[in-house]
């Protein structure tokens, strides 16, 4: 029976067990070389930083977009021009995988709570209940 699957440290998606990790499963933190490279930046921490503060400023229950994360992280450390924050929403979507991994938000698709690891589209983000 394979052990439980393990949430990346970087990139928040669920590592799935295989039988190559067998003699190391308690060491495996990332789900790709590219994760292991990424790691977690003082940027993902900022992202983490502000979906939590944009969403203490909702009333409970009501959702974000990660663009709004974005576009505040991006504005707060002087990133020039207009679509600056666009480069920012792949790793705020990290970002909210990862909150999500720590239990402090849900992901959302048309109000319904689904799977950060494998939701495709646009996202919202809230509290968990």
């Amino acid at each position: 029976m394979p052990p439980e699957p393990k949430t990346c440290a970087s990139c928040g998606r669920r590592i799935e067990w295989r039988k190559k990790w067998e003699r190391s499963w308690d060491d495996v933190r990332y789900c790709s070389d590219a994760c292991r490279r990424r790691k977690v930046t003082d940027v993902d921490r900022a992202l983490e930083a502000s979906i939590l503060d944009l969403l203490d400023d909702r009333a409970a229950g009501k959702t974000i977009c990660p663009s709004e994360a974005a576009r505040a992280v991006a504005a707060s450390r002087g990133l020039e021009g207009d679509d600056a924050w666009r480069e920012l929403m792949e790793p705020a979507r990290r970002a909210a995988r990862r909150l999500v991994a720590a239990g402090d938000v849900e992901i959302t698709q048309g109000g319904s709570v689904v799977d950060p690891s494998t939701a495709k589209g646009a996202i919202r983000v809230r509290r968990t209940r």
